[in-house]
């Protein structure tokens, strides 16, 4: 019997692009989508999940086409108000998120775990697929840049990624646990792929990978590990990976973000424009198209890289 279950590492955006294109071409019992919490912060007295409601309203079909993020057909009077009163509006809350933002602080503060409450809110709309959290227990992604440490969305939204990266650190990361649900899923021997999703390397993939136990497990599944690249021609799609891996002294190309992976890597999916420039990695390359500005493009995309991956698991 064929294994089954394909484990996605994901990011916000372009990880849940593709995670809706793997939602689209499985059975919904067969896909558990690992989202990234170290984007996660508190903000006017709320708990804020970034990657874990990219995930929710893209997988249900309500995401904000035009930014990536948030809802579509959002209204801004909270926000509008927020400002006229001299509070902090520069992370901006549309009304209709806000209200994700509230629930799922009164359901923390009641007790709750961020994974049960990530479970029910997917299960009201409509989502069949498993989200869940990287882990339940707090991580927090640190920037150092030339004026020291500074928060994550810090450095991503109220400084719009100017400042220069010097290094990056996961608060708490050593004393988190993963996921139960995810380790569960590695070590059933029923794992048909672990797949990297073209998310930033560095702030969206990699706090996953840093968690106690995580890379570990995913070498020991037996599944084979499959990236798609998040660079297309040395540029990202969305975001300032290509930025911050030059100002950490890495080549801003798709061979540098597979390099970044070479420990897990068995197969690599990059773009059409990387044809030339991949290298000599170890992984087994398929070129395709992987920019996902369509419906279309996230199934095709989602397809190419369960093939891959079964190619690669065959011979095993």
């Amino acid at each position: 019997m064929s294994k089954r279950l394909v484990v996605a590492l994901s990011g916000g955006i372009g990880g849940a692009k593709l995670a809706l294109g793997l939602s689209r071409v499985l059975p919904a019992d067969e896909l558990l989508v690992v989202a990234n919490t170290g984007d996660d912060f508190e903000h006017l007295g709320l708990s804020i999940s970034p990657d874990i409601d990219t995930l929710i309203y893209t997988l249900a079909g309500i995401n904000n086409p035009v930014t990536g993020w948030g809802r579509r057909d959002e209204t801004w009077s909270f926000m509008e108000s927020i400002g006229a009163l001299g509070g902090e509006d520069w992370f901006r809350l549309g009304d209709r998120d806000l209200a994700l933002h509230v629930e799922r602080t009164r359901r923390l503060r009641l007790g709750q775990t961020l994974s049960e409450v990530t479970s029910d809110i997917c299960r009201r709309l409509g989502i069949a697929a498993r989200v869940v959290p990287m882990s339940d227990d707090r991580v927090r992604t640190r920037v150092r840049s030339e004026e020291g440490w500074i928060d994550f969305q810090d450095y991503f939204v109220r400084q719009q990624c100017r400042p220069v990266v010097h290094e990056l650190a996961f608060e708490g990361v050593t004393l988190a646990r993963p996921h139960a649900d995810i380790m569960a899923a590695l070590r059933s021997g029923d794992v048909r792929a672990v797949v990297l999703c073209p998310s930033n390397p560095f702030i969206s993939v990699e706090p996953i990978l840093a968690i106690p136990g995580m890379r570990e497990a995913i070498k020991s599944s037996g599944a084979p590990v499959v990236a798609v690249s998040p660079i297309i021609g040395g540029q990202a799609v969305k975001g300032p990976t290509a930025k911050m891996m030059r100002e950490l002294g890495l080549e801003a190309s798709a061979a540098g973000v597979a390099a970044r992976y070479s420990d897990l890597l068995d197969g690599y999916i990059v773009d059409h424009a990387d044809a030339d420039g991949i290298g000599n990695i170890s992984a087994r390359v398929t070129i395709t198209k992987t920019l996902m500005t369509s419906l279309q493009d996230r199934e095709t995309l989602a397809r190419v890289t369960l093939d891959a991956a079964d190619a690669l698991a065959s011979p095993r």
